[in-house]
């Protein structure tokens, strides 16, 4: 797959923050297993569970949202697009990339409205575990923060390679991955063979 640079800087610090996440959803399967197992066979249940799993899982979506981007997964409909000529592409993928910024910054000060808001009232969860609402919000938040971030990074980078005229560049980081780019990174190896014959 296609990188540049800024693509290099933000990957591994996309990569650990979701590797992180990933560990943290193990330790939350786990309690899960022992909560089941606890209820069938010993009569024991560890509250909080479902609520733990839920800020888990906000959390981590939050956090997924910048290595998706960096690694151009999210989902793109791209059926009219790769029928336009190269500059029609890359003007269409910059305000692609403009408008994704524009909502992950959108995103990232609506989190800052609530986290403040459960500081101000020093909210905590309705349920027996009484979570501070703040630490599992500005963990959130951080995830939001990072995306808004690495969006914004992103969008700048696409208007610049736009107006200097890069639309080769521009649309290979910045356009929906081709299919032999998925397979390869897939496969995680280099398929000649099917890049002549698609060529051809």
């Amino acid at each position: 797959m296609d990188s540049s640079p800024l693509h290099t800087l933000l990957n591994p610090v996309c990569r650990f923050a979701a590797i992180l996440c990933g560990w943290g959803l193990l330790g939350l399967s786990v309690l899960t297993c022992v909560e089941i197992v606890g209820r069938k066979f010993f009569g024991f249940s560890l509250n909080g569970i479902d609520e733990i799993g839920g800020y888990a899982l906000a959390i981590s979506t939050a956090f997924g949202f910048a290595l998706a981007l960096v690694r151009r997964a999210h989902t793109r409909v791209d059926l009219l697009l790769v029928s336009l000529p190269a500059r029609a592409q890359a003007v269409l993928n910059a305000l692609a990339a403009l408008v994704l910024a524009a909502f992950a910054l959108f995103m990232a000060e609506r989190g800052y409205a609530v986290l403040s808001e459960s500081v101000e009232f020093r909210s905590v969860s309705n349920s027996p575990l009484q979570v501070p609402m703040w630490l599992p919000q500005g963990l959130w938040l951080a995830g939001l923060v990072l995306f808004a971030a690495v969006a914004a990074a992103l969008a700048v980078d696409a208007v610049r390679r736009l107006l200097r005229g890069e639309m080769r560049s521009m649309n290979a980081l910045y356009g929906p991955p081709t299919v032999l780019e998925e397979i390869k990174e897939e496969l995680g190896t280099e398929l000649p063979d099917l890049s002549r014959r698609a060529a051809q």
